[in-house]
């Protein structure tokens, strides 16, 4: 914090259409946040965006209402000012100008009446009438849009039952302004999103909680609480991608400090260089040219080139970080089919045998590249002993390059050795828990976000038990899960409620984030080059990348 000798404090009667000018050396930005109602409020985030810039940078306030952005995070210039604070909005100042000097600003903020906008994906759930168990069937709906559209849509039930249906025709890839239809004649593309069994109690409980059902004029909506303690000593860091169609799945940031992401709905993967904002897209060639667009996964190997996986593309791709050459890798047209997704390629220690891992998602299939000879091989299905099969979504490989799959239909984790290619497989102690996503530490333990038991889990290898630390909010839906070295800390990220999630699991603290705006979180990447380890990830509907920089 700056000296008062270094501020120059104005008061909001001087300001001129809301804006206002000072001044520090330090040039930074600094102040109180309050209200008629509260005071000064702890928790709101206080965001600045310089006018015509791509990058936005956001503090917290803390428990006396100040907050303040550190030194050389704002240059010169004049800065737009918005906040996330529940049901609260920004009376002024709207612009602040920052000069040579150190600028200070009394933020003042207004009560309002919920909108429907304001809500989180989390929030709309906690609010809706209803079972855990109904509910939980809307939670796919996020792959391609909010709840907003589902709560405030106006359908009969027969009507829900027929977007039911027509949901199930779309690609994952989609969104609402660019919708990609799956090829006709799978297995999916004749299957609602809904499941049939479901279907009557599904479409009767939306007519029940649209907002534009009459019954529920004047509905409470549940909030969660805004930050405070340490979920406030934060800085979040947002870089507008420029083509703004883009969906960033995954993003990993390379030994440079480069952050690359994969567009879940084109054929591209971006490469972002913090320090300047500047984003790079390198085209990735269409394979198949009738099926849905966008890679999923990305993974470095232990070279440090890109390896992409390639969905509904069938196959993989490698792009050389130094040449930026893209060298593809399709599966055999005998292997690939209608509803073909090689969403998850692992090339993490494939110098173990010089193997690389892939598997369809949507039949199970497991292949394997070898890279002496650039060819794929089928493995078949992941098959235990006793004939159970295990198809994965997430696949991090172990250090002897044994492929570990988690099974998001339902609660089972498998190991399939490389050698002998007969699986393992072990269940969550929470029923229900949808392993999703995951990586191993430096310790060889398994590392995993349970997105149904809404829990951030480990499996130990060497005693095969399973441990799991329960997130403090309710629908978090963690998507992926990432340890620091030594474990010390592990990050996950919602795709419901717009926080990434830190744990401690030596004392099982969990703190929480929020984040300045909706964010469809997929992928969690911990970079470790800085002083201390930054949290990455994707606005998967927003077209922007976020760092997450907690100062504890």
């Amino acid at each position: 914090m700056q000296s008062n000798k270094l501020l120059a404090t104005v008061s909001l009667a001087g300001l001129f259409a809301g804006m206002m000018t000072v001044g520090a050396s330090a040039q930074t930005l600094s102040g109180h946040v309050s209200s008629t109602e509260e005071g000064m409020m702890e928790g709101v985030l206080v965001s600045a965006k310089k006018e015509g810039a791509t990058i936005t940078t956001t503090v917290v306030s803390n428990a006396k209402g100040e907050f303040s952005f550190p030194a050389g995070r704002l240059e010169p210039g004049r800065y737009n000012i918005t906040i996330r604070a529940a049901d609260y909005g920004l009376v002024g100042p709207k612009q602040v100008d920052i000069g040579a000097n150190a600028a200070t600003a009394d933020i003042k903020l207004a009560k309002q009446k919920t909108m429907p906008s304001q809500l989180s994906n989390a929030e709309w759930l906690m609010s809706a009438p209803g079972s855990e168990q109904t509910k939980a069937v809307f939670t796919g709906c996020v792959n391609c849009h909010t709840l907003q559209r589902v709560f405030s849509a106006m359908h009969t039930a027969d009507e829900w039952k027929n977007v039911f249906a027509r949901m199930g025709r779309y690609a994952p890839e989609s969104v609402p302004v660019r919708p990609q239809l799956l090829v006709q004649g799978g297995a999916r593309s004749e299957r609602p999103r809904v499941a049939a069994n479901q279907m009557d109690q599904a479409a009767d409980f939306l007519v029940k909680a649209s907002l534009n059902n009459p019954d529920n004029e004047g509905r409470e909506f549940t909030r969660l609480p805004r930050p405070h303690g340490r979920s406030t000593n934060v800085i979040i860091t947002e870089y507008d991608l420029p083509r703004k169609e883009a969906l960033p799945h995954d993003v990993i940031v390379d030994g440079d400090g480069h952050a690359w992401y994969s567009d879940f709905g084109s054929q591209y993967v971006g490469e972002l260089d913090p320090k300047t904002g500047k984003v790079t897209d390198h085209a990735l060639p269409t394979l198949r040219a009738e099926q849905p667009k966008g890679p999923l996964n990305l993974e470095f190997d232990p070279d440090g080139n890109i390896w992409v996986g390639l969905s509904y593309q069938g196959g993989a791709m490698k792009i050389d970080r130094k040449t930026k050459q893209v060298t593809a890798y399709p599966l055999p047209a005998e292997w690939a089919g209608l509803t073909t997704q090689t969403n998850m390629v692992t090339p993490t220690h494939m110098y173990v045998d010089n193997k690389v891992w892939l598997e369809d998602t949507e039949n199970g299939h497991v292949y394997r590249l070898d890279l002496a000879t650039g060819k794929w091989a089928l493995k078949g299905e992941a098959t235990a002993t006793d004939g159970t099969p295990i198809h994965g979504y997430g696949l991090p490989a172990d250090k002897d390059n044994n492929l570990y799959l988690m099974s998001f239909g339902d609660t089972r984790i498998g190991k399939l050795d490389a050698k002998t290619n007969v699986a393992k497989i072990w269940s969550t102690p929470f029923a229900r828990s949808r392993p999703r996503r995951g990586r191993f530490d430096d310790q060889d333990r398994l590392w995993f976000a349970e997105y149904g038991g809404n829990r951030i889990a480990m499996f130990d290898p060497t005693t095969e038990e399973i441990k799991e630390w329960q997130l403090p909010t309710a629908w978090s839906a963690p998507y992926d899960a990432a340890p620091t070295k030594g474990a010390t800390e592990v990050w996950t990220g919602s795709m419901l409620s717009d926080q990434v999630a830190r744990l401690n699991p030596k004392t099982g603290e969990i703190v929480e984030y929020l984040l300045p705006r909706n964010t469809n979180i997929r992928r969690v990447f911990v970079d470790e080059h800085g002083p201390r380890p930054t949290l990455w990830v994707g606005n998967n509907h927003g077209s922007a990348i976020v760092r997450v920089e907690p100062l504890d």
